[in-house]
């Protein structure tokens, strides 16, 4: 595992539960980070991510929703949710290339969620960097 799908992991955990858990969990998040990480450009990698999630979320809530054709965000699994966030987010906001996020996404999700998250994770995250056909 590559130090930043490292980062990305930890991430997912500490948006789970910030999500879980929304009173406290940020107030910790440095030392949460901190027990999880050993590498300073790990920490600020995951930190970057988490913060831009949580500044964004409504935003990325917004557009998850519109692309995930009858569910809403609140009933999808929490696990999925907060993935979908994170692809969301480095797809958004991040220099990481589009493709590079999708697959991080999905790897995060045939390790922490269902039998069908991989694909569900991969179909919406997917339809966020589709482009209109010209006509």
């Amino acid at each position: 595992m590559s130090r930043r799908s490292r980062a990305r992991e930890i991430a997912l955990q500490a948006l789970f539960q910030e999500d879980l858990n929304p009173e406290n969990a940020l107030g910790n998040l440095g030392v949460f980070l901190a027990a999880r990480l050993q590498e300073e450009e790990q920490r600020e990698f995951a930190k970057l991510l988490v913060l831009g999630v949580k500044r964004n979320q409504a935003e990325l809530d917004a557009l998850l929703a519109d692309k995930a054709e009858h569910w809403s965000v609140g009933r999808m699994p929490a696990t999925d949710r907060n993935l979908l966030r994170l692809g969301a987010y480095e797809i958004r906001y991040s220099d990481t290339p589009h493709r590079v996020a999708i697959n991080e996404a999905v790897e995060l999700a045939k390790r922490y969620g269902t039998a069908n998250s991989p694909q569900f994770i991969n179909g919406i995250l997917d339809k966020l960097i589709q482009r209109p056909a010209a006509s």
